[in-house]
């Protein structure tokens, strides 16, 4: 364990973040009162042309909020008892906002090092009320893209309605360049630097874990709308998001919920609220499950051979998987039986470059996410009863019905098979509630 005990760090805080407009360079200092300090970095890139006082000023608002959102990396080393936010110069009810996405965003985390933050999370700071800010944008949605099928769903589904968009990737590497490259829609990348004093301080035993990462990319996705002319960010976190990997005793845990609709609400409540009415922020894809964004995926091939949703392309550290996918991960597992039911199998081993469903050595790991076996998986992939009814209707097929973790696992969920496979279909079908404005309605269907 680090030397440095969070009783010992005395206070987290947010010293004032800095936006270099020729450049496009934002730093964002953080310290601990009685520790180390750190700097983050974002690189716009210059500023463009046509940025006006006013999309200027609205960007060093956001600049302000994408610094606590970013500080929950920094923070969660020690997490001592108080977040000093003074220099920010954020109101009440933006750090009452931050209060929650640090609880909720920081609750895997809290769980697996056996941790109560509620006493911990406590910002202090608030300066006078802030309002929102108008600032004239040009017509044009900026979609962050992150190499998998679902943002490139919400690509596709945007370009079938005519609407105008520009992609966007922070740190863009591997399956980000390729799928972009393989879409012909220009983008915008963005560099985040992490200071190198916090991956010292976590080799040194500092607490660790997951992060609302989602929260801190929808931040610097506004920021760079606002930057480089946008008035709408459009996300791509779907229905399942909602669905928990667990509920116990005491809070249940959410892995993906900076995804979640619940976190969506919250953004878009503060936005309307404190940044700006001409900027719009929301998720496509929220009324769909991940099923019915596989089938959607499946119905064009032109991403087949740049996509993947294998996070161990993503690693800050260490190598990646030999191919685009390493066939031995939840998200691998989660997205090979999601387009099995849509795809014809030689596609998609074409795809995988194997067949994960005929691998026994990952039965225990489909045991999880079909709810046999312990809990869903701490990673980003769909709701159990979506795996299930996945294997139920594969278990019907000729083409897969042999394959060992079809067998298997068709077998022990055989008694309900024929009510799943009913569920199957409902789970195709767009439900929930959403965001999305009008004009976008029918993209989805």
């Amino acid at each position: 364990m680090s030397e440095l005990a969070p009783s010992d760090a005395g206070a987290f805080v947010f010293e004032a973040p800095r936006l270099s407009v020729p450049e496009g360079r934002v730093e964002l200092p953080y310290r601990f009162e009685a520790g180390p300090a750190f700097v983050e970095r974002f690189e716009l890139g210059a500023a463009p042309d046509d940025l006006t006082p006013e999309r200027r000023a609205l960007a060093e608002r956001l600049v302000r909020y994408l610094h606590v959102a970013a500080g929950v990396s920094y923070y969660k080393a020690l997490a001592p008892d108080r977040l000093d936010a003074h220099a920010v110069g954020l109101d009440a009810p933006a750090l009452a906002f931050f209060q929650t996405l640090y609880l909720e965003g920081l609750g895997e985390f809290a769980h697996r090092n056996d941790l109560d933050l509620t006493p911990r999370v406590n910002f202090a700071g608030a300066g006078p009320s802030i309002a929102p800010l108008r600032a004239s944008l040009p017509r044009r949605a900026l979609v962050p893209i992150g190499g998998g099928k679902d943002s490139l769903v919400t690509v596709e589904l945007l370009r079938q309605a005519g609407e105008p968009q520009t992609l966007f990737a922070v740190n863009a590497k591997g399956p980000i360049i390729e799928t972009i490259g393989a879409s012909g829609i220009e983008a915008v990348t963005i560099r985040r630097t992490l200071d190198p004093a916090l991956f010292a301080l976590n080799a040194s035993g500092a607490l660790n874990g997951h992060v609302p990462i989602t929260a801190i990319i929808s931040l610097a996705a506004l920021l760079v709308a606002v930057w480089h002319g946008h008035d709408r960010v459009v996300m791509s976190n779907e229905r399942s998001a909602d669905v928990g990997n667990f509920e116990g005793d005491g809070p249940g845990v959410n892995h993906q919920w900076s995804k979640s609709s619940a976190f969506e609400a919250l953004l878009r409540e503060e936005l309307a609220r404190a940044v700006s009415p001409d900027l719009d922020w929301f998720s496509l894809l929220r009324p769909l499950s991940e099923l019915a964004i596989a089938e959607r995926f499946a119905r064009s091939t032109r991403y087949d051979g740049a996509f993947s949703s294998c996070n161990r392309n993503f690693h800050l550290h260490g190598p990646g998987p030999a191919g685009r996918w390493c066939r031995d991960c939840p998200k691998c597992r989660f997205v090979f039986l999601a387009l099995a039911p849509f795809m014809p199998r030689d596609r998609l081993l074409a795809i995988f470059g194997g067949d994960v469903l005929d691998d026994a050595a990952q039965l225990a790991g489909f045991r999880e996410l079909t709810g046999l076996l312990g809990h869903k998986p701490f990673e980003c992939v769909g709701e159990i009863e979506e795996a299930q009814a996945a294997l139920a209707v594969l278990a019907e097929r000729p083409e897969w019905r042999e394959r060992v973790v079809v067998r298997e696992l068709g077998a022990e969920l055989a008694s309900h098979a024929e009510g799943l496979r009913a569920r199957f279909a409902e789970l195709l079908r767009p439900s929930g509630r959403d965001w999305i404005p009008a004009d976008l309605k029918h993209a989805v269907g």
